[in-house]
């Protein structure tokens, strides 16, 4: 079955839609006469798969908006434009780049929901047990894969979330039927919530192998495919953005404890003087992935790195290049640094001479035998991040003794030398925001982690950075920490979807 997954994978059709009201499946069998048999259950699931590889999601808008609309980047004189109303927090309900995301993951959603309706119609006339255990597989993806668009649309377009007020907050629009989607109205953001766990909690039971099976670790590393350790990964990261600090500390634990994940070291040498933590930017293969967006040379989707390279086979001519307030956070011992960044000089008139981020330069093979540059397949899930949520955890509920121990297991994979961590109720914070930004830089995390821990930032402007712009100081509590809703789904006949402080 893996075979034959690899293979839809690679031919899969990609279409985008921007309304979630848009039901037309990204795979082409269409209405009644898709989805009759398990083995057309299994294709629906890879067009769910290919839905992921969308240039607005991981490979492009969904990982680059949030962390170039913080303090992570700075445009640089004579760039494109890309993206620049979204650095410059000019950012309105029509904005196209916004859009996109909102509709691709209403896009997975609605494919989703047409899976679960249309094998509803047959499910129960199912006879032999192995087809009924690869259906039952094939739904828990499924769950996974709604629950997952829905935590990204919760974390970019909701406020962060309190218990104490949750109830009352604005979440996400609820859909889950295909044909009968119902009133287009938000729910709220602890009900939002609740749904994405409701969906997890189905895919585990569906997903969870039987007792006493054996776990080999390299049937689970590095997958390009939705597993029971997926489920807690993001189980995990849910528990942290809701306070839920127990529950984020259970999660990641039976994560890390599996022993089916190792972080990947960046002292320790894999192959022609490379470590195995160059080796995973590189060639986008570790031991410490537990989920990435598989592509192809042939299907792949968004280049992450086009914006802060822009390479011709010439020049480079970034449109952004790394903050250096963010470039001094990384210590001299820091491994991750010469990993993620190059001195190079731009091809620009003015000559600026920068670390640009090479951390997306592209997949080597990727460019040697195609030439195809800046194109990573995005890994969404990374034992590294279950470290970090533990981590915080811990320090929430004051247990810095062992947040140390998880940050310094961190560090000890990624410095040259000693690594070790101190964290105490004075400097806790400061520590996880700084390790958060060293180990998940442009990775996507950055906004929502300012978000939610009621933190603003102040851009001062550097060599060569776009005047307009990068003089910029944001208070916690901007209405655009919360992405507006966008301006066609309010308009549409019959939506009762209420709009964000942003919005206005």
């Amino acid at each position: 079955m893996r075979n034959f997954k690899i293979y839809l994978l690679g031919v899969a059709a990609m279409l985008f839609s921007t309304s979630c009201l848009d039901k037309d499946p990204t795979h082409a069998i269409l209405a009644d006469q898709s989805i009759t048999t398990v083995e057309e259950a299994n294709q629906a699931v890879m067009g769910i798969y290919s839905d992921f590889m969308s240039r607005y999601l991981y490979s492009g808008n969904l990982t680059l908006l949030p962390d170039i609309q913080s303090d992570l980047v700075y445009a640089v004189n004579g760039y494109s434009n890309a993206y620049g109303d979204i650095w410059r927090w000019n950012i309105n309900p029509t904005n196209a780049d916004i859009e996109a995301v909102y509709g691709s993951l209403y896009k997975v959603i609605g494919d989703c929901n047409f899976f679960f309706e249309q094998v509803a119609k047959w499910e129960n006339n199912i006879v032999d047990d192995d087809a009924y255990e690869k259906l039952e597989a094939y739904k828990g993806e499924v769950h996974f894969a709604r629950a997952l668009a829905y935590s990204e649309l919760i974390k970019c377009f909701c406020k962060a979330y309190d218990p104490a007020t949750a109830k009352d907050e604005l979440g996400v629009v609820l859909v889950s039927s295909y044909s009968n989607p119902g009133e287009m109205k938000r729910a709220s953001l602890y009900d939002s919530y609740q749904f994405v766990l409701d969906d997890l909690t189905k895919a585990y039971d569906y997903m969870e192998p039987e007792e006493g099976t054996t776990l080999v670790a390299s049937d689970y590393y590095d997958s390009p495919y939705f597993n029971e350790f997926t489920v807690q990964a993001l189980m995990a990261r849910v528990y942290l953005y809701m306070q839920d600090w127990d529950n984020a500390i259970k999660y990641s634990s039976e994560l890390i404890d599996s022993d089916l994940y190792m972080l990947s070291s960046a002292t320790t040498v894999y192959t022609n003087d490379m470590s195995y933590y160059d080796y995973m930017w590189k060639y986008d293969a570790s031991t410490e992935t537990i989920w990435k967006v598989g592509f192809l040379p042939t299907s792949y989707g968004g280049k992450l790195g086009q914006v802060f390279l822009n390479f011709d086979e010439i020049s480079y001519r970034p449109d952004y290049v790394p903050g250096q307030a963010a470039l001094n956070t990384y210590e001299g011992n820091d491994l991750r640094y010469v990993s993620f960044f190059q001195d190079m000089p731009t091809g620009y008139a003015h000559g600026l001479v920068w670390p640009l981020l090479v951390k997306y330069y592209g997949n080597m093979e990727f460019v040697s035998n195609y030439r195809i540059y800046h194109v990573n397949m995005p890994k969404v899930f990374r034992l590294s991040e279950q470290y970090l949520i533990r981590a915080e955890a811990y320090c929430q509920k004051e247990d810095f003794a062992k947040a140390s121990a998880d940050i310094s297991t961190l560090r000890q994979a990624r410095y040259q030398t000693y690594g070790s961590a101190t964290l105490t109720s004075e400097n806790w914070l400061d520590e996880i925001d700084k390790e958060r930004l060293r180990e998940l830089f442009m990775e996507g995390f950055r906004l929502q982690d300012l978000k939610r821990w009621g933190k603003g930032f102040e851009r001062k402007p550097q060599e060569q950075s776009v005047r307009d712009g990068s003089s910029l100081k944001i208070e916690a509590g901007n209405p655009l920490f919360v992405w507006p809703i966008p301006q066609h789904e309010l308009d549409l006949p019959g939506s009762a979807i209420e709009p964000n402080e942003s919005n206005k």
